[in-house]
């Protein structure tokens, strides 16, 4: 060993040393210089907590400002978990909270481990409580650790169940809304708030939700609230106006449930000794102008204070009941019906329009037509005799329209699918393009979508031929047409004005909270229908026939209405089923300068102007002045407190009455 030994390990264990050194100055310099801001913010985020306040919604008026939607007051007892686990007899403390609350410490407990709600947010396990109930709290605070009563902005309904289809309601927010949204930084949402499920709280949400608060809390190593550092205070949301009027929507909804009542109480047409089902019906009023839906009616209906809280699963369960024909369903846009004889203002405009047939144009009604191998007859295989184009009209002459059909299947090299292209021009089969959600399209059959059917599914559509017959049920509105009663009323609305199919709006402003006009939803042209003179005339005249004319088919329903000053175009019809028949009525008036647009159906409820047609003089009786316009009045609020219980999934639902189904070539079809 040499003496050099020693010193060179002490020189590498220097440099080792060195080394050491060196890095732990190094890592030293990047924490507390370069990584500095990082941990910064680390050690901020874990010292500070935000937690987000929902602000109140904004407010849903109608076309004269009259509030339909508004916010309240709910007193609501929260509970901090936190608070309560430190508690010795935390399980004790439960069960009297249970007791003031009355309900059971199962449903308490429930609430406390509902993940919707924020470790650091009290927990809301009680919403519109009494005030006895919050007085007891108060008294005996010591009692209830961790329990608070706070004041929160809930939907308030002044009219209940009016126009429930239309408003919609709000439900808290499930998973895939909320992922929906994600990236909404002005408007950010979490589990636990609200959201509009249906109607105008859905379509209009971005508008109606407000601008939620920020509360900033300092905390410790244990996640205790220390103190509030600072706090943004919410901002309510815009307001909506609608086109909608209160009064009339309330006389529509209670002509509508009268009318099916009376319906439920009148014999069935074929003398046997039942009366007629009649469960549900629509009836939509629109402004043919400029397309704006005046009152739109769904019966059954349901209320949508039954959601403020949370619907219980019991009651969700009700209203998706078959048995009880989904009050949830919007049958003007989600029913898709046969439209029976009101189509036949189709059929008519696609024979003028191309010329295979002219006002002259007469055909001789003897009560039943012979097509092919197969005999189709009008209502009661009553004869008309000679009837031309505008008198096949005020009499719904079906031969006439039978023949009709005929002939344009004779022709289809000539005029191809004239009836379908019409009726797509009119906006049957497409969605009409009203803001709300889950509107059907109806359905125009074709020989090319027959074909189709049957060569996806045999076993379903076992016929993929279409036939003269098939040509000459359409021509009547039978066969596999289909058409929602806002599809329907919008057709007869842009025949009205002349040839503009609107998009139906629902309302036209959106309001900030000074009541300034944020924004203008102006009326919306989608297309616009070729209607010259020599097209239109002739149906018109037939049309305002249906109401004043010889043999019209709703004289009786307007004897007594001034139909030389306030004259009314019309048309009824009765569309065939499984079972009774459909009433369907449309009308405008004043028939030449239109200001309303009357749309009825009614489910099995039987003939179209002895069911559906009085709907319509309801209302013309009141726009006309004939009777006064009762204000609509504000109702008392539903009994008993609003509890929250098991809460269902409140989303919407999609599904729509099961369409009819079209009876024999052969059968008789009833206006």
């Amino acid at each position: 060993m040499t003496t050099d030994t020693p010193r060179l390990r002490l020189a590498i264990l220097g440099v080792v040393v060195m080394s050491l050194f060196a890095a732990l100055f190094a890592r030293l310099w990047f924490l507390q210089i370069l990584a500095a801001p990082t941990y910064q913010v680390a050690a901020e985020s874990n010292r500070v907590r935000v937690v987000q306040e929902e602000a109140p919604r904004g407010r849903i008026l109608d076309r004269q400002g009259r509030v339909i939607v508004e916010n309240r007051v709910s007193i609501v007892v929260t509970v901090e978990r936190r608070a309560l686990d430190r508690a010795d007899d935390r399980d004790d403390v439960v069960y009297r909270l249970a007791g003031v609350l009355a309900r059971t410490p199962d449903e308490i407990e429930a609430r406390l481990a509902d993940k919707r709600y924020n470790q650091f947010q009290p927990v809301p396990v009680a919403e519109d409580v009494d005030e006895g109930a919050v007085i007891f709290i108060k008294e005996h605070q010591s009692q209830f650790p961790g329990v608070d009563v706070s004041r929160e902005a809930v939907r308030e309904y002044p009219y209940g169940p009016l126009a429930a289809h239309l408003l919609g309601y709000v439900g808290e927010i499930n998973d895939e809304e909320l992922e929906a949204r994600e990236g909404n930084n002005q408007k950010p949402y979490q589990l636990g708030d609200s959201i509009g499920k249906s109607g105008v709280e859905r379509i209009y949400e971005d508008d109606l939700r407000g601008v939620p608060g920020l509360v900033k809390l300092e905390v410790d190593s244990k996640g205790n609230a220390l103190r509030t550092l600072a706090r943004r205070t919410p901002f309510p949301g815009n307001d909506v106006q609608l086109t909608v009027d209160l009064d009339i929507q309330a006389l529509v909804e209670q002509s509508l449930a009268q009318q099916l009542e009376r319906a439920r109480q009148t014999r069935s047409s074929d003398n046997r000794n039942v009366t007629y089902p009649a469960p549900a019906g629509s009836a939509v009023v629109m402004d043919p102008r400029d397309g704006s839906i005046v009152a739109m009616a769904s019966y059954p209906t349901y209320d949508p204070r039954q959601f403020i809280g949370g619907i219980t699963t019991e009651a969700f369960a009700v209203l998706n009941d078959p048995v009880n024909h989904y009050p949830l369903n919007n049958r003007a846009i989600q029913g898709q019906y046969a439209p029976g004889s009101t189509f036949k203002l189709i059929t008519t405009a696609a024979g003028l329009r191309t010329g295979i047939i002219n006002a002259q144009t007469t055909v001789v009604d003897r009560g039943s037509l012979r097509i092919g191998n197969r005999t189709f007859r009008n209502a009661g295989s009553r004869a008309y005799g000679p009837v031309s184009t505008t008198r096949a009209i005020t009499v719904s002459s079906d031969v006439f329209f039978y023949d009709l059909g005929r002939r344009f299947w004779e022709s289809r090299d000539q005029y191809g699918d004239a009836i379908q292209a019409t009726a797509a021009d009119f906006g049957f089969g497409a969605e009409s393009g009203v803001p709300l959600p889950s509107e059907q399209d109806g359905r125009i059959p074709t020989p090319d979508s027959r074909r189709r059917q049957h060569e996806a599914n045999p076993e379903a559509f076992p016929e993929g031929s279409w036939f003269a017959g098939d040509n000459a049920n359409l021509a009547i509105g039978q066969g596999e047409m289909l058409v929602t009663p806002l599809q329907l009323a919008n057709a007869y609305a842009s025949f009205a004005n002349g040839g503009s199919l609107h998009a139906p709006n629902i309302a036209s402003k959106v309001l900030g909270p000074d009541n300034e006009v944020v924004r203008e939803l102006a009326p919306r042209v989608i297309h616009t229908i070729d209607l010259p003179p020599h097209v239109r005339e002739p149906i018109l005249e037939g049309l305002v026939g249906v109401t004043s004319g010889r043999g019209g088919t709703a004289t009786f329903v307007f004897e007594g209405f001034p139909l030389a000053t306030y004259p009314v175009a019309a048309k009824t019809g009765t569309a065939q089923t499984s079972g009774e028949d459909n009433a369907v009525f449309v009308a405008f008036g004043p028939a030449y300068a239109p200001q309303w647009v009357v749309s009825v159906v009614l489910e099995q409820a039987g003939f179209g102007a002895t069911a559906a047609a009085p709907l319509a003089r309801t209302v013309f009786d009141a726009v006309a002045g004939q009777v006064p316009i009762q204000p609509v009045q504000p109702v008392p609020p539903l009994v008993g407190l609003i509890q929250p219980g098991p809460v269902a999934d409140a989303a919407p639902t999609t599904g729509e009455p099961p369409p009819p189904e079209t009876g024999t070539p052969d059968q008789e079809v009833l206006d």
